[in-house]
């Protein structure tokens, strides 16, 4: 094995163990901390709650268990099923490890959460703490999501879940943003999870799970920036700019630039955008030119039109 292929190797084991390890924390922090106080702030165990609060709820606490389990895993394939149908192989891929990951691991956590587990550690709702717990589980439950998602991206892949819906609507409407769509299915969620749980305290802790989650995403992947710049070393420059233009409204520049290897005639795109077009912008480039060199970079100060 060469040193250009050893080195892709470890970076692929490298990227997936982020992947791997940000799913773990995000079925931690969902496990633990938000589906036993049924904080919905979106993503698929808000839908999760959502079905328990409307299907399950009657039932003995020990059966909802094992039927929420359920619920995650069906919902979290199907959306996967669904990427893979209709946005491709490409972008299935980029969610597949975590789909594996998620539907194993939250029902493991899940089990931490019973009374007879580690002496109660992790059972919060029956805590002597209770009216404190709820609010530290509102945050920590945030924390820990936007941690695990945020360490997915620096793995280049995705959590998948309702960004997968996102993508899906996108795809039928071309001309909406990606971020735009992701917030307003994460706000159609936090809705309905009002109406399921029926509790104005417990919704309003929801969204400040979702505030503070999105504030650890942007100092994790971003360290506090809004906006980062990527350099695309590429040979289909005016493909790419194209899609970037219709698709995130971003523009873009391409300057001519020569391999100092290859000695073969390029060009570079560069172009600035937000956290949440990071993965449309892979998958973009990944569309037209699989063999392109990407470098990003933190953008401490944009300023001009659309910033």
């Amino acid at each position: 094995m060469n040193k250009t292929n050893s080195k892709k190797f470890k970076d692929f084991i490298y990227n997936n163990l982020l992947v791997v390890l940000g799913t773990v924390v995000l079925a931690f922090g969902s496990a633990i901390f938000l589906i036993p106080f049924k904080l919905v702030m979106g993503g698929t165990s808000g839908i999760a709650i959502i079905v328990e609060s409307f299907f399950f709820g009657s039932l003995p606490e020990d059966q909802i268990s094992i039927y929420l389990d359920i619920t995650v895993a069906i919902i979290t394939w199907s959306l996967f099923l669904l990427g893979l149908i209709f946005l491709g192989k490409d972008f299935a891929m980029k969610t597949l490890v975590s789909t594996i990951v998620y539907p194993v691991a939250f029902p493991l956590f899940s089990m931490l959460v019973d009374q007879n587990a580690l002496s109660g550690y992790f059972n919060l709702t029956n805590s002597q703490y209770a009216e404190i717990a709820i609010v530290f589980s509102g945050i920590v439950g945030g924390a820990l999501l936007g941690a695990g998602c945020a360490i997915a991206f620096l793995g280049g892949g995705t959590t998948g879940g309702t960004d997968i819906l996102a993508f899906l609507i996108c795809k039928v409407f071309p001309k909406l943003k990606i971020s735009s769509v992701t917030f307003f299915v994460d706000s159609m969620i936090i809705i309905v999870g009002a109406f399921a749980v029926k509790d104005m305290i417990i919704s309003g802790l929801g969204i400040m799970s979702a505030y503070v989650s999105a504030l650890v995403i942007d100092k994790i992947f971003l360290g506090g920036t809004k906006a980062y710049v990527a350099h695309i070393v590429t040979t289909t420059p005016d493909q790419i700019s194209a899609d970037v233009i219709k698709i995130l409204d971003r523009t873009t520049t391409i300057m001519d630039c020569k391999g100092a290897y290859s000695g073969e005639s390029k060009n570079v795109v560069m172009v600035s955008f937000t956290m949440r077009e990071y993965r449309e912008i892979l998958s973009i480039v990944s569309k037209y030119d699989k063999k392109a060199f990407i470098t990003v970079n933190k953008a401490h100060q944009i300023t001009g039109e659309g910033w």
